[in-house]
């Protein structure tokens, strides 16, 4: 069985009912995600050794977030314990016209305030086959880039292989410091995985002919991100996920794998979306999965794709989907018949 080791923050997130604005009543929906742990949940539904590490507080609310992994099977032992919060976000869900709203509490969050000495990197990696992190956790400050360059480096030691997901976000840094601290980390990596967006917000490399704002999307351009992103930095696999916003609610998704050699696309699935909080990190899973499992490329990526689309059916951060459900939508099964 294959390990897998990711590295982030767990968060809790709060979220009014449904499809209610902020405070539309007094009830919010308390459950817990982060972009790394969302991968291992996934990694563990598929029957992988999965190992998520972070730092949580040692009371209650830390404890529970710990529970909301192990429930799935994932291997919570290298999360050290410590430190005062646990970081927020608070999701209100677009539908129609009215898009998402995510605002961010987790300043000074304990995986926030983490310090070298925290992470035993030489045990953790331990067995390890894969290591995947995302542009997310070193975003959190100048401490968190040093330890994803700690832990990188040490999974390179082991030759382990390294993915990590670009996944910029405004709200927590620069483009600037984005760029510098993800030039340096992305030496390390092996599988870039990237968006529509992040490519041009992290490195300044664009698709042509493309509008994600007005729903048109030019494949084609998207072989030239990748090869210059594996000119750039050496990776062995360039991944990049293709969401055509028709509105918050009904999206086209696609994606393409890059080996070096071919260009692999996807079948492409429209969504009627129930929860899209997520999304990305289902489908960076199923890739890790399917690269470890030995598929080809393009039967990496219509597994990466269909996790992904079937996790924008489930609510909450989590991907609570099988892989031989995944198997059978990337087969061609998508009629959502009941199953008796």
């Amino acid at each position: 069985m294959a390990k897998v080791v990711t590295f982030g923050e767990l968060m809790l997130r709060l979220a009014p009912n449904g499809y209610y604005r902020f405070f539309q009543n007094d009830q919010m929906q308390a459950t817990f995600g982060g972009g790394e742990a969302n991968v291992a949940v996934s990694l563990a539904n598929y029957g992988l050794d999965s190992v998520y590490v972070t730092k949580l507080p040692a009371h209650a609310i830390g404890q529970a977030a710990v529970d909301s992994l192990r429930y799935f099977g994932v291997d919570t032992s290298k999360i050290v314990r410590g430190g005062d919060r646990v970081g927020i976000y608070y999701l209100e869900k677009g539908a129609s016209q009215r898009g998402s709203v995510c605002i961010y509490d987790r300043a000074h969050s304990a995986i926030a305030e983490a310090r070298s000495g925290d992470f035993d990197w030489d045990a953790i990696f331990e067995g390890a086959d894969w290591f995947h992190f995302t542009g997310i956790t070193p975003a959190l400050g100048p401490n968190l880039v040093e330890l994803c360059r700690q832990a990188c480096e040490a999974a390179k030691a082991r030759g382990v292989k390294i993915s990590c997901d670009l996944n910029y976000r405004g709200k927590l840094w620069t483009r600037d410091q984005a760029r510098a601290a993800m030039t340096d980390l992305c030496r390390y990596v092996d599988v870039c995985i990237s968006n529509e967006e992040d490519a041009k917000d992290v490195f300044g490399i664009e698709a042509e002919g493309s509008d994600i704002y007005g729903g048109k999307l030019n494949k084609a351009g998207y072989e030239s991100v990748a090869r210059q992103l594996m000119e750039k930095f050496g990776f062995e696999k360039v991944a990049i996920t293709l969401r055509t916003s028709i509105s918050a609610s009904d999206n086209d998704w696609a994606g393409m794998l890059y080996d070096g050699k071919d260009c692999c696309f996807s079948k492409e699935y429209h969504l009627h979306i129930v929860d899209r909080v997520g999304g990305g990190d289902s489908f960076g899973a199923g890739l890790i999965y399917a690269l470890l499992s030995g598929k080809s490329s393009q039967n990496a990526i219509e597994f990466a794709v269909a996790a992904s689309a079937l996790k924008h059916s489930v609510e909450g951060d989590y991907n609570r989907v099988t892989v031989a459900e995944v198997e059978k939508l990337a087969g061609g099964d998508g009629s959502g018949r009941v199953q008796r």
